[in-house]
């Protein structure tokens, strides 16, 4: 059939009309897709999507948040952190992140006391926070400090010879001061030969390694806050004083001498009297946390079976460390968590330690140490905002096979199975030769 001039050019406008109609549309969508783009998470347990909790925490924050990674050029783990910011990105765009390599930058590098495994710093409304290990969680909680507009009062026991929040030297705690201070957890010293008494707007008492004992009337002020249900956060370095009574009213002893562990060396520690811990028990102060900590000259603690307390280990050493007194075999327990319900609302937290070296200037800022002395402040103001995010994996892919059902297989593939194809292909060979 002849097509007219006519009908041939009403097909040509309507060709070129349906074109341009598909070509608009997909122009269209294509700029709709750079003011919102459109996720779909298709992994198995929306492994790809961030909790309901970060996402909450997202939506509370208004202004701007900066993190800057420094971490070293290696593509797979800046990609890691670059996918991680970006899930946090679709539900708070104006999250900024920069790379830098600290051998770039030596003198800031030093100044932030960056290690060689690196550093992530966030930083929100000027305050900032530090993450050794970056993960949804990490990031979140990190996300809920830098939130918090309270500020909380902490009492360091002074005049006895204890570590100082705002002394300098190398056993004092003014660095962990400064890092609390940053949190809004600001640290006042007490000195009950002066003020016999705790200030009402203290919620936290920490002694520090006493180098002599407190007076009757101090153990006094001390045994009344006890029984109050106030907190406590015993620092009981093996060459400090243990202040009267404490012990038997807490039922955790400190066993004589320091831990040596023969363990440092693998760790490039010449030094055995320095304690590495790489992991640790199951609790909420030290869920998630994946760095190691350094406790150079620690005693170990032993928890008596009669309290009115409930102890849980959070530290414990290798199995091989010893005590340098009794040569008693590890591994030893370096720190107990207590707890104990005054009422229906009211928990009592205390944590014991047999070291305050880990947090003095000297050594505050070796692997995860600061990281583990905040969680333990925090836990003891009984402040659980380090919210523990589920880990969302895939699906136990695993094939489980008895020992009979592998020397099956192992027949199958390599002897069955290569037998019934030379058998097939000799059939087809005969069968095509006597045609």
């Amino acid at each position: 059939m002849k097509i007219s001039r006519h009908i041939h050019r009403q097909l040509r406008i309507k060709n070129l009309f349906h074109t341009t109609l598909w070509l608009s549309i997909l122009f269209g969508l294509a700029w709709l897709s750079t003011l919102r783009p459109i996720h779909f998470d298709i992994s198995a347990g929306s492994r790809n999507t961030l909790s309901s909790v970060s996402q909450n925490v997202l939506n509370s924050l208004t202004d701007k948040i900066v993190v800057t990674a420094y971490i070293k050029k290696d593509p797979a783990l800046r990609s890691q952190i670059k996918q991680l910011i970006d899930r946090f990105k679709l539900h708070k765009p104006d999250i900024e992140l920069t790379f830098i390599d600290p051998d770039s930058t030596p003198e800031k590098t030093r100044k932030l006391e960056i290690g060689a495994s690196g550093a992530i710093i966030v930083d929100y409304l000027g305050r900032t926070e530090r993450i050794n290990f970056l993960d949804e969680s990490t990031l979140t909680n990190a996300l809920q400090q830098l939130t918090g507009a309270h500020v909380r009062w902490i009492s360091f026991l002074t005049g006895h010879g204890e570590r100082s929040p705002e002394g300098q030297a190398n056993f004092d705690l003014s660095r962990f001061g400064e890092e609390l201070a940053q949190r809004n957890i600001k640290a006042q010293t007490l000195n009950w030969a002066e003020i016999p008494a705790i200030p009402d707007n203290s919620e936290l008492l920490i002694i520090a390694g006493p180098r002599v004992d407190l007076l009757p009337g101090e153990v006094s002020i001390l045994h009344d806050y006890l029984e109050q249900g106030g907190h406590l956060f015993w620092l009981a370095d093996p060459d400090t004083l243990i202040p009267s009574g404490l012990s038997d009213y807490l039922g955790i002893d400190r066993l004589p001498g320091a831990i040596v562990d023969m363990s440092a060396g693998l760790y490039g520690i010449n030094d055995p009297s320095f304690v590495i811990i790489p992991k640790y028990p199951g609790h909420p102060i030290t869920q998630n946390l994946q760095t190691m900590t350094l406790f150079p000259a620690a005693a170990a603690l032993q928890s008596r079976e009669e309290s009115s307390f409930d102890s849980e280990v959070l530290i414990k050493s290798s199995d091989k460390s010893w005590t340098d007194a009794e040569e008693r075999k590890g591994p030893l327990s370096l720190a107990y968590a207590l707890t104990r319900q005054i009422d229906e609302t009211t928990e009592q937290r205390i944590i014991v330690i047999g070291d305050g070296d880990f947090l003095a200037n000297a050594y505050l800022g070796n692997v995860g140490n600061l990281e583990l002395g905040l969680r333990m402040i925090n836990w003891l103001l009984r402040d659980d905002r380090y919210v523990a995010i589920p880990v969302k994996s895939a699906p136990d892919r695993h094939l489980q096979l008895t020992p009979l059902s592998v020397t099956l297989m192992g027949f199958g593939f390599l002897l069955i199975i290569p037998i019934v194809l030379l058998i097939t292909g000799w059939l087809i060979w005969y069968r095509r030769r006597r045609r």
